[in-house]
């Protein structure tokens, strides 16, 4: 029985990503993924968000997916599109990148950090006892690990044998994708009608100007809507005929399909993330229509909120209970996600009512101080953890400053690169000591010459220090004495040494 100290069962995005903040924090990790290799046959998420951006900016390896992707302003709420241009980030916009590379390129970063992977295995079954979790593989082999944590999709497996409830609300309305040959050329590009939404366009496609020019040639992707939602089985290329006749008339002779599947606005979510050793994270713990590219991009922020907390759990340095923070600031954020996305898909519908309060929808987002509030929430740069009252700071993600020290120039960013918290002493905070912690806490003293700006908040006062989770997030701010510090320290980077 092969033995590690956490199993992550599936490798999309989320568990990618989980399994490169615990190997960064020097946890024995594994992952179980069904596909024999990274192939992703179909569509899927299609971008990334600004805050994930950052995020991969932390761990040092937003080159890798800037160098492969299409720098756009592409966050919006429902059809309405929002310009974040002005927003005081590194990355005030979305990347166009397809999921297939995503994954590829955190495959490639996770086998790095010699990140096992057994490919082509399902998990049938598992088991917990007060030390761990014992695994049953589908081939009758089995796994033993401390954790085991479920990023393996909406019909997680893990999930329904843990038996967490998924509640939330059945689909109406359905979408069929395919990628197919077509003997007449369609009209590429959204289009909305009285029978709902379809879209054209094909695999190869550059953004000038904010709009997307898309190649001439080649397979055509396809999304029509279907005339009722509910289906039970896989779509087929008949359905998908009849689809298109419906929605536009004709089918474009279509032939050679390559891929078929389906989606629909089911919006669903875990009762809980954690059931003992057990966690959940990405579309395992919540699934929601894809409007707003909302959920791979929750995914992986799960996977950063959650792998540092795991490894500190397992190295003995915080208590099992620093995982219950898990669920509590992460549960929050995916049910206003599925609230956002059932609005958008109710703002999509194409009636006439529907189209007047969409058109009242858009002017309110045209006002300046609306738009920056939508426009964070949807970007991920406006969460907040609720870590009590304070300092505006306090919970949310830490700028990236241009820092002077004694050592030169550095960014936040870079000095979370290792996972590892940080302190960053500005001066006016007398005998900062973090002695106890400086075992695993870097104590950065540094200064910064300008505003410290927050997305739909605008400037707020400079601190005197602040505590940086792994995360990036604020976990105390100093403003000129340490109460509160040590408290803080002890809850996040576990009892004094």
């Amino acid at each position: 029985m092969g033995e590690h100290a956490v199993l992550i069962a599936g490798a999309g995005p989320t568990g990618l990503m989980l399994a490169g903040e615990l190997a960064l924090g020097g946890i024995d990790v594994a992952i179980v993924e069904r596909r024999p290799d990274q192939t992703l046959v179909g569509a899927r998420a299609g971008g990334l968000s600004a805050r994930t951006l950052e995020v991969l900016d932390q761990r040092g390896i937003v080159d890798r997916f800037l160098g492969e992707g299409q720098v756009a302003q592409v966050t919006g709420f429902a059809v309405t599109r929002l310009d974040i241009s002005d927003f005081p980030t590194r990355h005030n916009y979305g990347l166009a990148l397809r999921q297939k590379h995503i994954e590829r390129i955190l495959a490639g970063w996770v086998d790095e950090l010699k990140v096992p992977v057994y490919r082509g295995r399902d998990i049938t079954g598992f088991t917990q006892d007060d030390t761990g979790v014992t695994v049953t593989l589908g081939d009758g082999g089995s796994l033993r690990a401390r954790y085991l944590v479920g990023c393996d999709g909406g019909r997680s497996v893990i999930r329904k044998i843990a038996g967490i409830a998924f509640p939330g609300w059945e689909a109406t309305v359905s979408n069929i994708l395919a990628e197919a040959e077509m003997r007449e050329e369609p009209p590429l590009g959204i289009h909305r009608t009285a029978f709902g939404m379809h879209a054209f366009g094909r695999e190869d496609y550059e953004i000038r100007d904010g709009k997307i020019i898309f190649a001439t040639e080649g397979p055509v992707g396809i999304m029509v809507t279907e005339r009722t939602p509910g289906a039970m089985t896989e779509p087929t290329l008949e359905d998908l005929r009849a689809a298109l006749v419906a929605a536009c008339g004709t089918d474009y002779g279509i032939h050679n399909l390559t891929w078929i599947s389906r989606f629909t606005d089911m919006s669903r979510q875990a009762e809980t993330y954690r059931q003992g050793r057990v966690l959940l994270a990405g579309d395992a713990a919540h699934i929601h229509s894809p409007v707003g590219g909302q959920g791979l991009n929750t995914g992986v922020q799960d996977a950063v909120n959650l792998g540092w907390k795991l490894a500190q759990v397992v190295k003995g340095i915080s208590p099992d209970s620093l995982l219950d923070t898990y669920h509590a600031e992460r549960h929050p954020v995916a049910a206003r996600v599925l609230r956002t996305t059932m609005a958008q898909v109710a703002l999509q519908r194409t009636d006439d009512r529907t189209e007047a309060l969409r058109d009242i929808v858009t002017e309110w987002l045209g006002m300046d101080e609306l738009r920056k509030q939508v426009a964070a929430e949807m970007s991920g740069l406006g969460i907040r953890y609720d870590l009590g009252e304070g300092h505006p700071l306090l919970g949310r993600r830490m700028p990236d400053l241009d820092l002077a020290t004694s050592e030169g120039p550095a960014r936040v960013y870079t000095l979370l690169h290792k996972a590892q918290p940080v302190l960053l002493d500005l001066g006016g905070t007398d005998g900062v000591d973090i002695t106890p912690w400086s075992d695993r806490v870097q104590h950065v003293r540094a200064s910064h010459d300008g505003p410290w700006e927050l997305p739909a908040i605008g400037v707020v006062t400079t601190p005197c220090a602040v505590l940086i989770r792994p995360d990036g997030h604020v976990a105390w701010v100093g403003n000129g004495t340490q109460d509160g510090l040590q408290a803080a320290l002890t809850t996040w980077c576990g009892a004094p040494g």
